[in-house]
């Protein structure tokens, strides 16, 4: 049993509001769903992030200026899909380079591993699967100079104050010649971030949904989907996506290897996710607070999102 992930379901379960970290999406269904939600057309995230990563990996690389050979350490790397067209400029490039991809997902490391050695024979890869933390601590030991990846927009799944305190302990792990490639979503038309959350196909309730089903089977606990529905909200004055469960009815589960039961009102909800989108002032500010300087920030065409790059 995972005593962490049971420590913090039953924390969020009997808060008021109630709640759900969304790092818990990533078991391997989750992390297969997710892929289907990169794929989706109304999902723009993927597409402007790999759009960067096509047309300016030349730029990120004679941005970043390391001049010995470094190591790429990319954090929840997920399939991979976000950064083959960046490796294979490094490769093409015979630019001497180490591809570390760090997931919480075994499954998700194994098909990225298979996919990239298919796909570029012979690169130098060290794919890992555990916390990010206890990685860069070893990597930091190194003379190796790092190019660490936080793709995704992943940065704005945490609050203001868990954001702050995430990028100061990458700079903490970071040694003064490594840079951060950070991904973050922009603010923009708000139909356009609404319709990314709200897919009428139900993908997005489903990588929901899977939260309730993982609880289930790691917990012997008795979440009945059907009396769950999924909701989620925009507000564009902040930029804040909020994803939530609601209980259809009065309710009680019982999660039986934690010997606990909750009691859920009908319409009650279960905060699951947050996805902040930023205003270029916010995220100068932000990389001012956690002590980086922006050297560069990266745009698709659209200008929908930036990859910015990161210096101590």
């Amino acid at each position: 049993m995972d005593k962490t992930f049971a420590k913090d379901v039953i924390e969020g379960l009997t808060s008021h509001p109630k709640y759900l970290s969304s790092k818990y999406f990533y078991d391997d269904a989750g992390s297969r769903i997710f892929q289907e939600i990169m794929e989706m057309p109304t999902y723009y995230l993927s597409d402007s992030e790999l759009d960067i990563l096509t047309q300016q990996s030349n730029q990120i690389i004679t941005e970043a200026n390391f001049i010995e050979p470094f190591n790429i350490i990319e954090l929840g790397a997920g399939d991979g899909s976000k950064i083959i067209k960046l490796l294979e400029y490094l490769v093409a490039s015979e630019i001497d380079f180490n591809y570390v991809p760090i997931d919480i997902s075994q499954e998700a490391i194994t098909i990225l591993s298979e996919k990239i050695k298919k796909q570029l024979p012979g690169i130098s890869m060290q794919p890992k699967v555990g916390d990010y933390f206890e990685i860069l601590k070893e990597t930091s030991k190194s003379n190796i100079p790092n190019l660490l990846l936080f793709l995704g927009s992943n940065i704005g799944n945490y609050t203001a104050a868990q954001a702050e305190e995430l990028l100061q302990l990458f700079n903490t792990h970071m040694n003064p010649n490594d840079k951060l490639l950070i991904g973050m979503d922009l603010m923009k038309n708000p139909n356009t971030i609404r319709s990314a959350y709200n897919d009428p196909e139900g993908v997005t309730k489903r990588f929901n949904m899977n939260l309730l089903k993982r609880i289930n089977t790691e917990f012997t606990a008795n979440f009945d989907l059907n009396t769950f529905d999924f909701y989620c909200t925009y507000n564009p004055i902040n930029g804040a996506v909020k994803s939530y469960l609601v209980s259809l009815e009065e309710q009680e589960i019982t999660l039986s290897a934690l010997e606990t039961t909750i009691q859920f009102q009908k319409n009650e909800l279960i905060w699951t996710e947050l996805s902040k989108k930023y205003s270029l002032p916010e995220i100068e500010a932000l990389a001012s607070k956690t002590g980086f300087s922006i050297q560069k920030n990266f745009f698709d065409s659209k200008y929908y999102f930036t990859d910015s790059l990161w210096v101590k």
